[in-house]
């Protein structure tokens, strides 16, 4: 009777409706044995109407963190580690290397003498430097020595190297896309021979070339910039002029967009970042965006509340803002912040979005 009633509801008839449960069961059960599923089942899951994000708000002080780094430096070398980082990784994705959902962070340190050796992968990289100076990285041929707030881009598949001749340990943070090229399960990696890459351009060349409002005649359109070192040197007093003429987002504060300037889009096809300066007393409006943002104090203190959960943050503390969850800054005093998201990607895919 019951196979005669499953019959029957294929043929687009349900039986009885105080049978109707047990037949669809059996159904599913019957498709499963063929690696299927009924989508009805999951629709609200899968299709939501707003974005739904696993990643938590979470900050991370650099006072706390900044012993835990330099304490790595007596168990493990940096030749030894390829890279001696530690991952912040977001408290709601224990175990899966992600800041964000698209995003790997972790802080890296080059004690004095050492040498992290060349190598190149498919995913890009941002480096933004905390602590030190004198150390180097190393890409295409161009030795970018870094000084804190010093922004510096790896590209895809573009071959670097860190040294660190100077006398002081180095930290920086690094972010990466790599979750995002998991997920397309598209990631390649080399490495090389030597553990230094042969200099063919002097510090700042790249700088000098592509960023000072000219081109060298013939430059091709690229989709990320041939820029290794936005320096902090360069780009705070952009800012801070920025303020003073009285050119403050009531959001985000006096900020600009790195670019890369040969298009005037992003550094890197996948991910985009920001300098922003908030003048003393800064009570930012509400905003919230689906790409999910890594944030870093760079100077000044203050408080970013994400839909109810505050994270308080000072010099070099770094912090995760979720995709899709409104907040807004304060600031007592006068401070300046780094920001990096996944926006390009999103856009590019004709995904992102922007709210109240």
């Amino acid at each position: 009777m019951a196979v005669a009633t499953a019959k029957k509801a294929t043929n687009g008839k349900p039986g009885p409706k105080h049978n109707i449960d047990a037949v669809r069961e059996e159904y599913y059960r019957r498709i499963a044995k063929h690696d299927m599923a009924p989508l009805w089942k999951v629709m609200n899951s899968v299709v939501t109407e707003e974005p739904k994000t696993r990643c938590a708000p979470v900050v991370w002080h650099y006072d706390d963190v900044k012993s835990l780094v330099m304490e790595s430096g007596g168990l493990i070398t940096a030749e030894e580690a390829k890279r001696r980082v530690l991952i912040l990784e977001n408290p709601a994705m224990h175990g899966e290397s992600k800041a964000t959902n698209t995003l790997f962070a972790g802080i890296q340190m080059i004690l004095p003498g050492e040498v992290a050796p060349a190598h190149r992968h498919v995913s890009a990289a941002i480096r933004f430097v905390l602590d030190g100076e004198g150390a180097y990285t190393a890409v295409e041929g161009e030795k970018a020595f870094m000084s804190p707030g010093d922004f510096v881009i790896t590209a895809n598949w573009a071959p670097h190297d860190h040294g660190n001749p100077s006398k002081k340990p180095m930290l920086w943070l690094d972010v990466l896309d790599f979750p995002a090229v998991n997920f397309f399960e598209a990631s390649f990696a080399e490495n090389f021979d030597a553990p230094t890459q042969e200099t063919t351009r002097q510090d700042g060349d790249s700088l000098s070339f592509y960023g000072s409002g000219v081109l060298p005649d013939g430059t091709p359109s690229m989709n990320r910039s041939p820029v290794i070192n936005y320096t902090y040197a360069r780009t705070r007093p952009i800012v801070e002029r920025m303020m003073q003429a009285g050119e403050i987002d009531k959001r985000h504060g006096a900020r600009v967009r790195y670019a890369n300037p040969v298009t005037g889009g992003p550094v890197l096809p996948t991910m985009t970042a920001w300098l922003a300066m908030l003048p003393k007393g800064f009570r930012g409006e509400p905003y919230r965006a689906t790409d999910g943002t890594i944030l870093v104090c760079v100077e000044g203190q203050g408080r970013t509340d994400v839909d109810g959960e505050v994270l308080e943050w000072g010099p070099n503390d770094i912090f995760v803002v979720p995709p899709w969850k409104r907040y807004r800054h304060t600031a007592p005093k006068e401070s300046v912040l780094f920001s990096i998201s996944d926006r390009p990607a999103q856009e590019a895919l004709g995904i992102w979005r922007e709210g109240k």
